[in-house]
């Protein structure tokens, strides 16, 4: 897996299953595709293949960028699974389409789902009665948290729909932040909120839940607080090779953070 050997580095779960599978269940890399070119997807796979577990086609990017179907194969090929951001299936549901939905998953082939409300208001029982019918033929994550600045949802309420979107069928649900890392678990400065993690946490437990942390100092905060193989989402696809490197205590934010004790007090 590494290029040499180095003591002291935390053991990380591998991404060794066959395409198809559902794969690792924690240490996941969420990668969000913007609008990757053919060539950037394949650079991605060449160098960070091995170490991405889903790629999301964020909010409606699908519908306008070019080389889709040749992207989904590049990404399928090397055992990540896709799926289109949930914002689509949002923009589907207000249009009262969401069979055509179901046909669109089917007609690009994917074996993944998101499901979200962050854009409309939907009842929470509806959201759940798309979990259940997507999950039966797709991998299905779920998103928790409005995507709107401003928006506060009571932290007993985060842990209710995150149960309950488990227990209705999904892989993992994911706690939302935006590609900005501002919204939802984040304060509008990017920082975390702490009291709503942990009530989340003390609920729900954490290898289900993917982090959605697109900025440095977020992934940092979540590795340090449950370890190298945390969740996290909504990586930019340059990222994915540093993240590990925090991952493994080889970037200067986590370097002392999994070195024995003797070797912290050189600090």
């Amino acid at each position: 897996m590494y290029n040499f050997e180095l003591d002291y580095l935390p053991e990380r779960t591998k991404k060794n299953l066959p395409t198809g599978k559902a794969g690792r269940t924690n240490g996941i890399t969420m990668v969000m595709d913007k609008g990757m070119s053919t060539r950037q997807a394949e650079d991605m796979i060449e160098v960070a293949g091995d170490k991405v577990d889903f790629v999301k086609f964020g909010f409606g990017t699908s519908l306008v960028t070019h080389n889709l179907k040749e992207k989904i194969k590049l990404f399928k090929e090397a055992n990540i699974k896709v799926y289109l951001g949930g914002t689509l299936l949002e923009a589907f549901i207000i249009r009262n389409k969401f069979d055509d939905y179901q046909k669109l998953l089917d007609k690009f082939k994917l074996d993944a789902a998101e499901v979200s409300d962050g854009s409309i208001e939907m009842d929470h029982n509806e959201k759940c009665e798309y979990i259940q019918t997507l999950s039966k033929n797709f991998t299905v994550l779920s998103e928790v948290g409005s995507k709107e600045e401003g928006i506060i949802i009571h932290p007993n309420k985060w842990v209710k729909m995150m149960n309950a979107e488990l227990q209705a069928g999904s892989y993992k649900v994911i706690a939302e932040a935006r590609e900005s890392g501002n919204v939802g678990i984040f304060h509008r400065n990017g920082s975390t909120h702490v009291m709503l993690v942990n009530k989340i946490t003390s609920k729900v437990p954490v290898e289900h839940i993917i982090w959605e942390t697109p900025q440095k100092a977020q992934q940092v905060y979540f590795i340090k607080l449950f370890g190298a193989n945390v969740n996290v989402g909504n990586i930019g696809y340059e990222d994915v090779i540093p993240l590990e490197t925090l991952r493994l205590g080889l970037r200067g934010d986590t370097f002392f953070h999994f070195l024995p004790e003797e070797m912290k007090a050189v600090q």
